[in-house]
């Protein structure tokens, strides 16, 4: 079989699609339920528009993408795609993310050709030029995540780490990988690392407004719930003024109120996260109820996240596989603690 054609049905790649996972622990343990999904019905005023921002720059993607037995990273990918068109026309400057679970189930070269190639990979759509990964844990079910490296290539950054940087508009976006968490290095003398990385990047960029993004959430209402882990960093985005946090690994919509590490409300100076894991992996169910602080849930659709990052000031909108667009929101840049004391 060629590389190019799309196997639906191979028993080594495909995706469980339960709708109900049921995990025996150890023996003696709890099982535990994967809540199921209730499709969020879309809103009466969900047009095929997207949020608009004069001026500004564009970041379209999601994460949890590929799969060889679905066609929900096919349809994503189109959205992106024209996305990407009509950005072209208007002269937008754009960049593709995705936040990790780029090729289900194990981020094999043989996955990320037959299952990510053929739907946000196709070379005949505009998506491999201008995108931006990261890594997810699935990606580090194959030796290291050496396939996810080859197929990126230097768009995912250095080999072999995960974390890099780079400037889209007026802003800078950071690309962390939560796979080799927390950042136990974050003193300088414990050698040149992830967490040393992070924080010479903050400091080198100090009045930027900034995104960060990255696989795993620190909040969510999801199967997985939020990951205590992820705090660290978030302690040292925060304290550098970072606005706005993307992540995956739940497959669903859900953004957050700006808040504080520990989960306090900061409308002044909190970081706002959305979770967009809704590129074309099954879809999951909320928790009930669902998360402190937790201002919009989409479940049930397949979808992008769609990022207008303008000078001091942004938009985002979910977009989904019909074109319909939901919670539009935004905010202004924020400054670091440091200089707000």
């Amino acid at each position: 079989m060629l590389l190019s054609q799309r196997p639906r049905r191979p028993a080594l790649l495909a995706q469980a699609r339960w709708t109900t996972l049921v995990l025996l622990v150890l023996p003696g343990a709890a099982l535990v339920c994967m809540p199921p999904v209730q499709m969020t019905p879309p809103s009466a005023d969900a047009p095929a528009e997207e949020v608009a921002l004069s001026g500004a720059a564009a970041m379209i993607g999601a994460g949890d993408i590929g799969v060889c037995n679905g066609t929900g990273d096919d349809s994503t990918a189109a959205i992106v795609d024209s996305v990407l068109k009509a950005d072209s026309v208007a002269g937008v400057e754009h960049v593709v993310f995705t936040v990790g679970d780029n090729a289900y189930p194990a981020g094999t070269t043989l996955q990320f050709a037959r299952c990510f190639g053929t739907s946000w990979g196709d070379t005949t759509r505009r998506i491999m030029k201008w995108i931006r990964p990261a890594l997810g844990n699935h990606e580090y079910q194959t030796m290291s995540a050496t396939p996810y490296f080859t197929y990126f290539g230097d768009r995912a950054g250095e080999r072999g780490k995960g974390y890099y940087a780079y400037d889209i508009g007026e802003w800078r976006a950071i690309v962390l990988n939560s796979e080799i968490l927390p950042l136990s290095a974050l003193d300088p003398e414990n050698g040149p690392d992830q967490g040393t990385w992070l924080r010479a990047e903050l400091e080198d960029q100090p009045t930027k407004c900034t995104v960060a993004y990255f696989h795993r959430p620190l909040w969510s209402s999801g199967f997985h719930g939020g990951h205590a882990d992820m705090r660290i960093a978030y302690q040292m985005l925060h304290a550098a003024g970072v606005d706005l946090v993307l992540a995956g690994h739940e497959h669903h919509y859900e953004r957050f109120a700006p808040m504080t590490p520990a989960g306090v409300v900061d409308t002044a100076g909190g970081i706002t996260q959305i979770v967009i894991g809704t590129g074309g992996a099954s879809l999951r169910g909320l928790r009930t109820p669902v998360a402190a602080n937790s201002l919009a849930q989409i479940q049930g659709h397949h979808g992008v996240l769609k990022l207008t990052l303008g000078a001091g000031a942004w938009r985002s909108a979910f977009i989904d596989v019909q074109g319909r667009v939901w919670d539009r929101s935004g905010g202004t840049c924020h400054q670091p603690l440091a200089e707000t004391r």
